[in-house]
C-alpha cells in the first residue's frame, strides 16, 4: 500500500477492487432480511461502482434464513445446517438482487468451498469466473457452499472466506462490516477502558491476544473478532489491506468514506507481488513450453502468452499446473500457470487464437498463460 494511505477512509477512497463482507448479524433481523439496511448498502456499492471501482460481496445469511423457513430451532447438526443453507440460498440471493434492482446491477452467485482455493485448477476456474463477471459489470455475490461442505473442507466462517475471495479476485482491499467499530486493545464488552486501534501495521501476538470470541448476543453468525483478525492476516499475506468497520447503521460504506470509526490493517505486500512470488517461488514447474523470440519479447513486455507464440511442449501437465516458458536460446523467461493441459496445448501450438475452438471442440479464453498468472525469470529490457 502507498505510505500516505494510513487511514481507512483514504484506503477505501483509493482502492480499485474491493471485497465487502457482510455477516448474518447485520443482514438478518428477527423477521428475516433487514431490507431497508440492505438497500442502503446497495446504494453505497452502486456509488463505488459509479466511480469506476469493482466490488465483490461476501455474504452470510443462508443458514439463518433457511432455518426460519424450515422451522429449525436450537443448535443444528451438520446435515440440518446443510438443509437450512439449501433452503436459505434462494431467499438470500433474492434479497440481494431486489436491493440492486433499482441500480440496474445484476447479481451473480458464486458458491465456494475450501477445495476451490487449495486446488489450482479449481482456483483458476474461480479466478476466471470473478474476472468475467467483473468485466460484464455484474456483482459477484459469494458464499460458502454449505450444502455440500463437510467439516474437512469448510472455511469455518465467512471472514476467512472473504479473505480467500479477496485473494482469488486479486482485490486490494477487504472491508469487513461488523457489529463493532474496529479492533480494540482489549474486549470492549468486558473492559470499559479498552481503546480502539485505528491502524495496525502488523498482526502480532498482542493483537491476536486482544481479539475476543464470537458475539453470542447477536444470536446468529459464527465469527468474532478472532476470525476477523485471522482473515486480515490471510488478506495481508495476499497483498490486500483490511478494514474492520461498523455496519449496523444505514450506509456503512458512505459512513466509512466520511471518516467514520474503523480499524485499518495494512497489507504485508501488494497483491501483484504476493501472487507472483507464489507462482514463481513456491510452485514446482511440471513442464516446459518452448516459445518463439516474439513471444519471449512480449512476455518481458508484460503481455500474456498466446498459442501463436508456442513452438513445442515438454512434459505432461494439467490445466492450472506451473510451467516454464523457455526462449529459443534455452533461457527460462517466466514461470506461470497454464490455462491448458499439455495434450491440449500440443493441438493449438502455433495457431491463431480464433482457431482454438475448432481445434479443441470448445471455447476458452485464448491466452495459454494470462499475464496475471506469470512470474518473470528474466528482467525486462
Amino acid at each position: 500500500m502507498e505510505t500516505e494511505n494510513r487511514t481507512a477512509h483514504q484506503t477505501l477512497a483509493r482502492a480499485r477492487r474491493i471485497v465487502v463482507k457482510v455477516g448474518s448479524a447485520l443482514l438478518c433481523g428477527a423477521d428475516g432480511v433487514r431490507a431497508a439496511w440492505l438497500s442502503s448498502l446497495a446504494g453505497d456499492i452502486a456509488m463505488l461502482r459509479g466511480e469506476g471501482r469493482e466490488v465483490v460481496v461476501v455474504t452470510s445469511g443462508a443458514i439463518a434464513l433457511g432455518r426460519r423457513r424450515l422451522r429449525l430451532d436450537g443448535p443444528l447438526r451438520l446435515d440440518e445446517k446443510q438443509a437450512a443453507s439449501a433452503a436459505g440460498q434462494a431467499a438470500l440471493v433474492e434479497a440481494w438482487q431486489a436491493a440492486f434492482a433499482p441500480h440496474d446491477i445484476a447479481v451473480a452467485q458464486i458458491l465456494l468451498t475450501l477445495d476451490d482455493t487449495e486446488d489450482r485448477r479449481r482456483y483458476l476456474n474461480a479466478r476466471a469466473t470473478f474476472a468475467t463477471l467483473l468485466e460484464l459489470a455484474a456483482l459477484p455475490l459469494v458464499n460458502e457452499n454449505d450444502t455440500i461442505a463437510t467439516a474437512e473442507i469448510r472455511y469455518g466462517d465467512n471472514d476467512r472466506l472473504a479473505a480467500h475471495a479477496a485473494q482469488i479476485a486479486g482485490a486490494e482491499l477487504l472491508v469487513i462490516l461488523s457489529d463493532i467499530d474496529g479492533v480494540y486493545d482489549a474486549d470492549p464488552r468486558r473492559d470499559a477502558t479498552a481503546r480502539r486501534l485505528p491502524l495496525i501495521e502488523h498482526i502480532g501476538p498482542d493483537i491476536i491476544a486482544a481479539a475476543g470470541g464470537a458475539n453470542a448476543g447477536a444470536g446468529v453468525g459464527s465469527g468474532g473478532m478472532a476470525s476477523k483478525i485471522a482473515a486480515a492476516g490471510i488478506a495481508a499475506a495476499a497483498g490486500a489491506a483490511t478494514i474492520i468497520a461498523p455496519g449496523t447503521e444505514d450506509h456503512p460504506l458512505k459512513r466509512l468514506l466520511d471518516g467514520g470509526p474503523s480499524t485499518l490493517i495494512l497489507a504485508a505486500t501488494t497483491a501483484e507481488k504476493a501472487r507472483r512470488q507464489w507462482i514463481g517461488g513456491r510452485l514446482k514447474p511440471q513442464g516446459e513450453i518452448r516459445i518463439d523470440a516474439g513471444a519471449a519479447k512480449a512476455l518481458l513486455g508484460g503481455a500474456s502468452l498466446l498459442p501463436a507464440g508456442v513452438v513445442s511442449v515438454a512434459g505432461e501437465f494439467q490445466r492450472g499446473d506451473a510451467v516454464l516458458a523457455v526462449a529459443p536460446d534455452g533461457a527460462a523467461v517466466a514461470q506461470g500457470l497454464s490455462a491448458y493441459g499439455a495434450s491440449e496445448l500440443r493441438l493449438i501450438a502455433g495457431k491463431r487464437s480464433d482457431e482454438i475452438e475448432k481445434l479443441l471442440g470448445y471455447r476458452r479464453r485464448p491466452a495459454v498463460i494470462e499475464k496475471d498468472d506469470l512470474a518473470l525469470r528474466t528482467a525486462a529490457p
